[in-house]
């Protein structure tokens, strides 16, 4: 992987792609000297990546503000269409939530975070209720604690070394020893149950979604609203669906 000290790191390309990011962390666009603040470049240099961005129509300016197109989508989506059971994956959540009732999600890990690649959802909305690209942190979610699971020893020591365990809730595990044991467990029953972690009002289930060869490249959930459920009764009403919708989506990638 190149670094970018390496020869092969193409440092402009990486700095556009921070402006973008840089510039889709604020609704109503931003000023030159907040893309640059955001971004620790000159400002000279920000405002050829906005005038090269502009030129591609990824992004507009009123002379004052910059904001983001729609052509940034194209971005995004074609991350998504890549991905091996992205067709079958709209009809499996669809079928899912109608069966549960309940909201159910696809995700995968990204470094420290889960991110929501989709999400079905019943008329009844729970208070909490992440979006597609939602990013969330992964120690306090079902489906984060699945795919921490799915890391070799080494990858899982660094990550509990290196990651922010912020509280979220009272019930938030951030003791590391203890959330290592949570982790493992997730890894050897094949399920994670989290009660109140990221919202006290809000539970959830997860199981991974593995590729031909067994890997986990994602994790499907239903969220649930707690003092409603317990951990044994989504055990006994949603885990074998889940597991079902997990294995759908690996038939769908063979």
């Amino acid at each position: 992987m190149a670094t970018p000290e390496s020869e092969s790191f193409v440092r402009a390309f990486a700095r556009g792609l921070q402006v973008i990011e840089a510039l889709g962390q604020g609704p109503s666009g931003q000023t030159l000297a907040e893309v640059a603040d955001a971004v620790q470049l000159p400002r000279t240099a920000v405002r050829r990546f906005l005038m090269t961005l502009m030129d591609l129509t990824f992004v507009r300016t009123d002379g004052k503000r910059y904001w983001l197109t729609p052509r940034v989508l194209r971005l995004g989506l074609s991350y998504l269409t890549s991905l091996p059971y992205w067709r079958e994956a709209q009809p499996t959540l669809e079928e899912v939530s109608a069966r549960f009732d309940q909201s159910c999600a696809l995700s995968v890990l990204d470094g420290e975070d889960i991110v929501y690649v989709l999400r079905q959802q019943p008329k009844r909305i729970l208070p909490m209720s992440p979006s597609l690209g939602t990013r969330l942190p992964a120690h306090v979610v079902s489906m984060g604690r699945v795919l921490l699971a799915a890391l070799d020893d080494a990858a899982l020591d660094e990550y509990l070394t290196q990651a922010p365990l912020k509280r979220r809730t009272n019930a938030t595990l951030v003791d590391r020893p203890r959330l290592r044991e949570e982790i493992l467990l997730a890894r050897e029953q094949g399920w994670a149950w989290v009660d109140g972690e990221l919202d006290e009002s809000i539970c959830g289930l997860a199981v991974p979604v593995r590729n031909a060869e067994g890997d986990t490249i994602a994790a499907i959930n239903v969220s649930l609203p707690t003092g409603t459920f317990t951990r044994e009764r989504a055990l006994a009403e949603f885990l074998s669906g889940l597991r079902l919708a997990a294995s759908r989506l690996r038939a769908s990638m063979s």
